[in-house]
């Protein structure tokens, strides 16, 4: 067989050799194949690893020439730099012939959209799959009309990937004086007022000493060596990290006792509106405290998610008054009062008209006592597996409001199943994060890094720059730093946003009684360290519901985003 076929490689070393070899019995039998004239070898190698598509070939015939007309498929041998195809390309080209441009929208739920490859050290350059600088949505996609200032969003962020047609070099190196400004900045809570449009960033120190101030956050407890941020599932980023706290009862009372003082000092901050809001992270769950005026609500608001069952009776046998916003309550029982039902009340309630609906029919038949209705032990497991079900989901989120989240205060002090007693989080206490400083409070910032990328579009490669923040992005920090970036870029940017899952319910619209006025709010929180345009987003009352900010492009000054 080896000797009948001219150009036969027995151990299929020369793969250009078979295919001409194909393409030349193909066009002797007849099948078109439209191909340009033949490359040298070194050729199609280095179209593949420019991302280049290569040209295709006919489907492979039988070894004794029979075969009909064969449909083109991609080259199987491109990509032999064994890059991966970017998510959004289309396999093939569209009819007649025309080029479309691929699905630029960069989806923040996977993380490795961007393909980094850092290169040379001087030269600081990185590749970029295939991708075009601006973001194109759908109806279906946006969450809301254009509009010049962006929603509010409570979800805690843990990465933010901004990218635009100019540099970031602003935001690197940034001079000892302009670093000791930006605290001081932040410490006196500074108002800074840029312009619309900053014609050299890299010279604006002004600009370089409040991007400096918007990276500051405060953390209690704070263990360089330890990731405190996020606490949900972070056992594996944990394990082996020394924790000499864990077999010492001793050293636990201690950080309790401490972690305990710290709580409260903060608190005091909330309710004397000198902080405006502040989370509690726990390795189960995260809190959520607002001063009054935030979030649309007169009064000072805690939301707790993800809950469980006995997370919620321990809170109801402490006469903590409480409600799951995304519950519906149901009945004529329904309280009239206008405060907030326990679940294991409102729950017994909606089960007990059920239960009278679901056998008020057989009352009318007549055959009511022919027909064995379930016992009581029946009814209190239905009811028990309807509460367990929700539990660890977002509509499991519970709202404690005004005087109960003082109730609440010292039930999380008090309560033993706040700590984890085994695994690498044992005798660790909840993590504490706020945007002004507290009592035993650590600063902290969050980490920046500027990076050059290149997108391929229609006409080849494009110059792209990047900005990467990481670390626990609170609301604050990310309105005070779109603000800055709405000036240096010129109006012109996109951002990836990747939030904390659990995080993300605390954008639901609360039940409220009245809408505080504006105005009050701004005079009453004049000193909570925010910015007045951020306090004036952060008065919004929210309205992504249990999603939060995914995608956000910003376009000669006005916003689209997609949640």
């Amino acid at each position: 067989m080896a000797q009948s076929v001219p150009g036969y490689s027995p151990s299929f070393k020369k793969p250009p050799e078979l295919l001409r070899l194909r393409r030349k019995r193909a066009q002797n039998r007849g099948v078109a194949v439209s191909s340009p004239p033949e490359l040298p070898e070194p050729a199609p190698r280095r179209a593949a690893s420019a991302g280049l598509p290569l040209r295709p070939f006919p489907v492979a015939v039988g070894r004794g020439g029979a075969g009909g007309p064969a449909a083109t498929r991609r080259n199987p041998f491109a990509r032999l730099d064994n890059q991966p195809w970017a998510a959004a390309e289309p396999p093939d080209g569209p009819p007649g012939g025309q080029q479309e441009a691929p699905d630029p929208f960069l989806d923040s739920h996977q993380e490795n959209d961007l393909l980094w490859e850092e290169t040379l050290p001087e030269r600081k350059t990185v590749t970029q799959l295939p991708q075009t600088p601006h973001i194109v949505f759908s109806n279906s996609d946006i969450a809301s009309s254009e509009s010049t200032e962006l929603p509010v969003d409570w979800s805690i962020k843990t990465r933010l990937l901004f990218t635009s047609s100019q540099p970031f070099t602003w935001a690197e190196h940034l001079k000892a004086q302009e670093e000791a400004q930006g605290l001081i900045q932040h410490c006196r809570s500074t108002e800074v007022t840029l312009p619309q449009s900053i014609q050299d960033p890299k010279l604006s120190t002004e600009l370089r000493c409040a991007f400096q101030q918007s990276l500051i956050y405060w953390v209690h407890p704070a263990f360089p060596w330890l990731p405190l941020f996020p606490r949900i599932g972070a056992d594996r980023k944990m394990t082996g990290k020394t924790s000499p706290w864990s077999n010492d009862e001793t050293l636990q009372q201690i950080l309790m006792s401490d972690w305990s003082v710290s709580f409260t000092s903060l608190y005091n901050l909330l309710k004397t509106k000198l902080c405006p809001y502040f989370y509690v992270c726990t390795y189960q769950f995260t809190v959520l405290f607002r001063a009054a005026g935030l979030a649309g609500s007169d009064v000072i608001t805690a939301l707790i998610s993800p809950t469980t069952r006995g997370l919620r009776e321990a809170m109801k046998n402490e006469g903590i008054e409480f409600s799951l916003p995304l519950i519906k309550e149901s009945g004529p029982k329904k309280r009239a009062s206008g405060t907030s039902l326990g679940y294991g009340e409102e729950q017994a309630i909606s089960d007990e008209d059920e239960e009278e609906e679901s056998f008020s029919w057989l009352e009318e038949m007549g055959v009511q006592d022919k027909i064995k209705k379930p016992d009581i032990l029946s009814i209190k497991l239905h009811k028990e597996k309807h509460e367990v079900e929700m539990d660890h989901r977002p509509e499991s989120v519970v709202l404690v409001k005004g005087i109960n989240t003082l109730t609440l205060l010292n039930f999380l002090i008090n309560c033993k199943s706040l700590v984890a007693t085994s695994g690498p989080q044992a005798g660790l206490p909840p993590t504490i994060l706020a945007p002004v400083a507290f009592r035993g409070a650590t600063m902290q910032m969050l980490k920046a890094r500027s990076v050059n990328v290149k997108t391929q579009a229609l006409s080849g490669y494009k110059a792209q720059f990047s900005l990467e923040i990481t670390g626990p992005v609170m609301p604050h920090s990310l309105h005070s730093v779109t603000m800055l970036l709405r000036s240096s870029q010129s109006g012109a940017f996109c951002v990836g946003l990747y939030p904390h899952e659990p995080t993300a319910v605390f954008n639901i619209c609360l039940p409220k009684n009245r809408v505080p006025d504006k105005e009050v709010v701004h005079k009453e929180l004049a000193n909570c360290g925010l910015h007045p345009k951020t306090l004036e987003q952060l008065s919004q009352i929210p309205s992504l519901g249990k999603s939060s900010l995914r995608n956000v492009e910003m376009r000669d000054y006005v916003y689209n985003w997609r949640s």
